[in-house]
């Protein structure tokens, strides 16, 4: 299936072919924002982690502010892959080219700007957490000395 095939682009929306999740966009194009959620799934991933997790992490770009810079980076993307003989990102069906392309402009300011906040937009969501194991700070829960830290028996 083509990574195309996986969004219902539409007037300001974006949803999942499956309809499991849904956004609205404000400032950026559906299209714009339908790529940065492949783009956000090539730099960073998790075939266990839903894309719903990864358009909550790109969301924060659907600004006034920011979209210019945006509209113009996914633009210079689009180009890039239609260098390599596609129509635009969102329809490279390999992931493998998808990267190829990522990895070519991975020094530029866009990819560092959209890498950089995707630390943050996608491991700061603590319904991400579990997903990963990591179970949240310690403190509340008493700190991790008296919560079996020490319960390695192999050592």
């Amino acid at each position: 299936m083509a990574a195309g095939a996986s969004f219902v682009v539409g007037a300001g929306y974006l949803a999942s072919a499956n309809g499991a999740w849904a956004t609205e966009t404000v400032a950026l194009k559906p299209e714009t924002m339908a790529t940065l959620v492949k783009m956000a799934r090539d730099i960073y991933p998790h075939d266990h982690v839903s894309d719903e997790y990864y358009v909550i992490a790109v969301k924060g770009y659907d600004t006034t502010a920011a979209s210019p810079s945006i509209e113009a980076g996914i633009s210079g993307l689009n180009a890039a892959a239609r260098g390599k003989g596609h129509v635009d990102y969102l329809s490279i069906g390999w992931e493998r080219d998808r990267v190829d392309i990522l990895r070519a402009m991975e020094d530029s300011p866009f990819f560092q700007q959209i890498r950089g906040g995707l630390v943050t937009g996608l491991y700061n969501q603590k319904a991400v957490w579990p997903l990963f194991g990591y179970e949240g700070e310690s403190f509340s829960k008493g700190g991790y000395i008296d919560r079996g830290f020490d319960d390695i028996n192999w050592l």
